[in-house]
This record gives C-alpha cells, sequence and structure tokens, in this order.
C-alpha cells in the first residue's frame, strides 16, 4: 500500500502546474483574439474592396477558430491536478486470440492517428507482438498540452464487433480490448515505492523487425507484488534506462490506482452506486451488421465508425468530459 503522505508537497506542485496552465490559458486567448481581429480584417476587406479570393480563407479561418474556442473551452474544464500532463496509455487485448489482438493495434492506431490530428506527439515505449496478427499489449507516451486530461476519457474496455477476416466461414465476432491511461508525472512528486515490493526481470527485446531485437537481455519487466502491476519497457538499447522508463510508468500506474481508490470512496460516501468506468465496457464500435460507434456512458453515437477508428476521437472525448463537468457541480 501507498503511504498517506506518497507524493512530496503535493500543494507546492499544484500551485507550480496551476501557474503553468493559467500562464497558457492566458497566452491562447491572446492568439484567439488576434485570428479574430485578423479575420475581421479580412472580411473587410472582402466586403470594401470586392476581393473574393479571400471568402475562401476568411471561412476557413472561421470554422478554425471555432475549433480552437471548442478546444479552449475544455481546457477550463479540465482542472484536476494533472489533466495538463503527458499520458501513458496502455492497451491489452482480451481473450479471443488473433481477434483480439488484431482488434487490440487496431485501437492503437486509433489512438496515434488522433495523436497526430492533435499535433502532439507520441513515442512507443512497449509492445507485444500478436501470436499470428496484431499485438498483445502496447504502451505508449502521449506528449502534449492535456494529453491526460483528453485521454483518461478513454480508459476501459473497448468492444468491436464485425465479420472477422481471420474466419474463412464469415462469421460475425466480438472481440474485447482494454485501455488503461495514466498522467506521466512531473519530479515533483515522489511516490514511495518500497523496493522489496518489487520484482525485477530482464529479457531480450523483441519485436517485429531485426533491427528491434536486441541480443542482450536490455528489456525491462518490473512486478509491484502487492498490487501485483505489471510494467515493461525495452523501447531503449539501455536496461538502465528502460529501468528508469519501467519505474516512471509504474509510479504513474500507482498513482493513478490511489486516486481511483479515492473516487470510488467518494462515491460510496455519497450513495453513488453508478460503476467507475476505469474498469467497465466504455464504447462498442459495430462494424456488422450495421455501423455505429456508441458510448455507454454519454449515450453519444457516430455512424461513420470508419472515421472514429481514423482518430476523429473528440465528440466522444468532449461529451464525456461535459457531462463530468455536469456530475462534479451537482
Amino acid at each position: 500500500m501507498l503511504a498517506p503522505g506518497f507524493w512530496e508537497d503535493p500543494a507546492h506542485s499544484h500551485i507550480l502546474k496551476e501557474r503553468s496552465v493559467l500562464e497558457n490559458q492566458k497566452n491562447t486567448s491572446f492568439r484567439l483574439k488576434s485570428q479574430w481581429e485578423d479575420l475581421v480584417v479580412l472580411a473587410e476587406m472582402v466586403e470594401e474592396e470586392g476581393d473574393m479570393s479571400l471568402l475562401t480563407e476568411v471561412r476557413e479561418g472561421i470554422q478554425k477558430l471555432r475549433d480552437d474556442l471548442k478546444r479552449f473551452e475544455l481546457t477550463h474544464i479540465l482542472s484536476e491536478p494533472h489533466d495538463a500532463s503527458n499520458a501513458i496509455v496502455t492497451i491489452h487485448a482480451g481473450a479471443g486470440g488473433t481477434e483480439a489482438q488484431d482488434w487490440a493495434e487496431m485501437l492503437m492506431r486509433m489512438y496515434l492517428r488522433w495523436v497526430e490530428r492533435r499535433g502532439f506527439h507520441a513515442q512507443i515505449l512497449d509492445q507485444m507482438p500478436g501470436d499470428e496478427a496484431g499485438i498483445k499489449g502496447v504502451t505508449f507516451l502521449v506528449e502534449g498540452e492535456y494529453a491526460y486530461g483528453y485521454l483518461k476519457s478513454e480508459a476501459g474496455v473497448h468492444r468491436l464487433v464485425r465479420i472477422s477476416p481471420f474466419d474463412a466461414s464469415g462469421r460475425r465476432h466480438t472481440s474485447f480490448a482494454s485501455v488503461f491511461v495514466a498522467p506521466e508525472l512531473d519530479e515533483n512528486i515522489d511516490i514511495e515505492i518500497n523496493e522489496k515490493d518489487l520484482r525485477i526481470d530482464t529479457y531480450r527485446a523483441s519485436g517485429a523487425g531485426g533491427q528491434h531485437v536486441n541480443k542482450t537481455s536490455s528489456a525491462v519487466r518490473i512486478t509491484h507484488l502487492p498490487t501485483n502491476i505489471v510494467v515493461q519497457c525495452q523501447n531503449e538499447r539501455s536496461q538502465h534506462k528502460n529501468k528508469a522508463i519501467a519505474m516512471k510508468m509504474l509510479m504513474a500506474r500507482l498513482y493513478e490506482r490511489e486516486m481511483a481508490r479515492k473516487e470510488a470512496e467518494k462515491q460510496k460516501i455519497h450513495g453513488d452506486k453508478k460503476e467507475i468506468a476505469w474498469g467497465s465496457q466504455i464504447r462498442s464500435y459495430t462494424l456488422q451488421p450495421y455501423q455505429l460507434a456508441k458510448d455507454h456512458r454519454t449515450g453519444l453515437e457516430i455512424g461513420n465508425v470508419q472515421a472514429v477508428l481514423d482518430g476523429e476521437l473528440d465528440p466522444f472525448i468532449e461529451a464525456y468530459l461535459k457531462q463530468k463537468a455536469q456530475q462534479s457541480t451537482k
């Protein structure tokens, strides 16, 4: 178990984070104001000079400003201590062999496409290929402002219904994969971990390509015995670097576990019997016999499933965050 004061001076850390967030919000507000003023000038040029070549630029600018304003609005909802942090995302294939492993890889692609759309950066920390196709699991770091605040809405079990490309009979299959999201903790937070509670194993890194396979045991797997949390990293060729990254992943998992425990206690105190979404099925993606992506927490449905799988996740993320904000004000 974690000690009651399992991070160092959280108030000071939170103040520094809050200051950084407020400064970013101030800069963003100035940038949005400048965008609006530029659009007004362009619109006046179209009206006064009849320069219709600028009309398309004005329309595109208005759409971009709307999108930026929507994102800026969400940053006011993202007010929890680590919402502005980078995110560590882990995907595990559920039972079902190749079918589930292919689904896990589809989810990885979906999130990496979302990262690309956002202008964020992703770094794969660990990946275990599937037996025939797909992946058994993957962990990657998403670097970007409010990455954790956005992606925490994706934690839970994701369900896929489709005609299996691996079934010669063309039968419909249901596959599951779990997604776990934790914040990348900054250096101001120090979680106490007893070395006696850790089992550290080293092994040779593996991958699909020859350049990714190490001849030395540089990959590191760490098991936290009291909680049975397992993290591993084989991204770096240095065992020391892989261990450092794995420890950072473990601290993030332990922190998020503690936050989930406190949230569960709060729900119990307030008599809220709703299940916390961290381990439950949150979304279904149906490709057959009809096309529909449905979030079971917010009720939001999108018919263009392929667009969702290509990374258009913002409607789901925004609906979840707004629902959480409304619940917290009640």
